[in-house]
């Protein structure tokens, strides 16, 4: 082993990072216009919840490769794992800054959830890659 990135991973980190930034942006619009009706922690559940399943299903086909019903179930629940660390992340991030500042500024808010999402990205990175990757090469 090297320790040189392959040609292989170095797509997938790119692929990985389009879907990613498209999927955030989803998240930060649907959590701005979810947050004044329901509150904070339900839009960031709702906003998360839907992003994460339309990220899976991106991220299995182009970032890994993988098309057909085959391994989908499997592959769509190590994305739910995946979003419930970023849930536990961003949901307590939140909770600790609304004990800090019960009524934060937005873009304070924001800015943690940035944080958080950046953790738990390269998170769902690493465990889709465990999820789908083997199985994309077995096919390759």
């Amino acid at each position: 082993m090297t320790g040189h990135p392959t040609p292989r991973l170095l797509r997938q980190l790119g692929s990985f990072g389009v879907i990613g930034v498209a999927s955030t942006l989803a998240y930060y619009v649907l959590f701005v216009l979810l947050r004044a009706p329901i509150g904070a922690q339900a839009a960031n559940l709702l906003a998360l919840l839907v992003t994460a399943v339309a990220n899976t299903a991106a991220n299995r086909r182009l970032t890994f490769g993988v098309r057909g019903g085959g391994g989908a179930v499997r592959h769509q629940l190590g994305g739910l794992a995946a979003f419930a660390v970023a849930l536990a992340l961003t949901s307590g991030t939140l909770w600790v800054l609304h004990a800090l500042s019960p009524d934060p500024n937005r873009w304070v808010e924001l800015g943690v959830l940035f944080v958080a999402n950046a953790v738990a990205t390269w998170l769902r990175f690493l465990a889709l890659r465990r999820v789908i990757a083997p199985e994309a090469s077995a096919k390759a």
